[in-house]
């Protein structure tokens, strides 16, 4: 199983583009060749540019001391420097943090796309110590196809990106994979919380509101766009989108964000919620609930669902369906008022849901 392949249906080569760091562009390999003199050497800062999930993409400045900053707290919390399995995109944050951890091991990458399945390119994999990087999606697609068994050779498997659900994280124990669940984006040069405790060097607390806000050496410098950055950088501590909570051992569970909750006709939707009271019945394989622009109520809730399979399409009705979140202990105001069958949940690159491509595509088809 391609693992690029499961997320975007690419080869990772990217052939044609320049390569570059900033904005960090081209194959794995010409990146890795980049990045080894500044990882040694230093020099200007890298760009990252986000998928933008959930709007127009930002370019995100990070200096030579965040990056390292971050990776070597990682490799600190792991337990010590190892080989790595590079299967994520290398231009996105979680792809390219493989590859400075390599370069601080001395040890190459293995990247999955250059092997025939998972079980040669974790045999391929050199050193005392052997970690991977994943998004949910690929651990799901890998657990579901029975392809899982070669991560449980590896001393850890990172799963970030998104939320790592309470089922998949049971099977993929069930499968014996070690897995770290890993919170972080570009702007803290990716997982700067591992299991729900900073890594050495990262600070964090909650705002009046609930959302999460972090402090440390693994910070951006802010966005190429100066307004941007002066909207969520203050003294220090970069405001995220998320809303969490953290418990009394200093544990933060992610329980939100701060744009997935929309006035419907008055009344405020938590569209997590929503979203995991679907993926809940039985008849649904997939599914993602999401706020669309409307005259009427401000904010349509829709859900977008895959169904398990072509004779259940029945239990899959609006009707139906309002009936089964209210059912979950939602109030009936937030339950869908609009569905919409898929084959599959369109993805970025990085694994997330293309939730601007579904609100497009309902809008269009006003």
């Amino acid at each position: 199983m391609d693992l690029l392949q499961a997320l975007d249906g690419s080869s990772g080569r990217e052939r044609g583009v320049t390569a570059s760091l900033r904005p960090v562009a081209g194959s794995p390999l010409q990146v890795l060749d980049l990045l080894r003199p500044w990882v040694r050497d230093g020099g200007d800062p890298l760009v990252v540019r986000t998928s933008g999930s959930t709007g127009a993409p930002k370019d995100v400045v990070l200096s030579h001391r965040a990056v390292l900053a971050s990776a070597r707290a990682s490799l600190d919390r792991l337990g010590g420097a190892g080989g790595w399995l590079s299967a994520m995109p290398v231009t996105g944050v979680g792809g390219l943090q493989v590859l400075v951890r390599s370069v601080l091991a001395d040890l190459e990458p293995v990247f999955a796309d250059d092997h025939h399945d998972l079980a040669s390119s974790v045999g391929a994999m050199v050193g005392s110590r052997r970690y991977a990087s994943l998004v949910p999606t690929q651990l799901h697609r890998l657990l579901r196809d029975d392809a899982a068994k070669p991560l449980a050779r590896l001393d850890a498997v990172l799963v970030g990106g998104a939320s790592v659900p309470s089922d998949l994280m049971a099977a993929a124990r069930k499968a014996g994979v070690t897995v770290v669940r890993t919170y972080g984006m570009s702007e803290t040069c990716g997982g700067c919380v591992y299991d729900g405790v900073p890594l050495d060097g990262v600070r964090m607390r909650l705002d009046e509101r609930g959302q999460v806000q972090i402090a440390g050496d693994v910070l951006f410098d802010g966005y190429v766009d100066a307004d941007r950055t002066a909207a969520v950088l203050h003294d220090g501590w970069f405001s995220t989108a998320d809303l969490g909570d953290i418990d009394g051992d200093g544990r933060l569970r992610i329980t939100g964000r701060a744009d997935e909750v929309v006035l419907s006709g008055g009344v405020n939707v938590s569209l997590p919620a929503v979203t995991q009271a679907l993926r809940d019945i039985n008849e649904v394989g997939d599914a993602v609930a999401l706020g669309v622009p409307d005259a009427e109520w401000g904010s349509r809730v829709v859900a977008f669902v895959v169904p398990t399979d072509a004779v259940c399409l029945d239990a899959l009705r609006l009707d139906v369906l309002r009936d089964e979140v209210e059912s979950a202990g939602l109030p009936r105001t937030w339950a869908p008022r609009e569905v919409v069958l898929l084959d599959v949940l369109p993805l970025l690159p990085g694994g997330k849901v293309d939730r601007q491509l579904l609100i497009e595509r309902v809008t269009r088809a006003r």
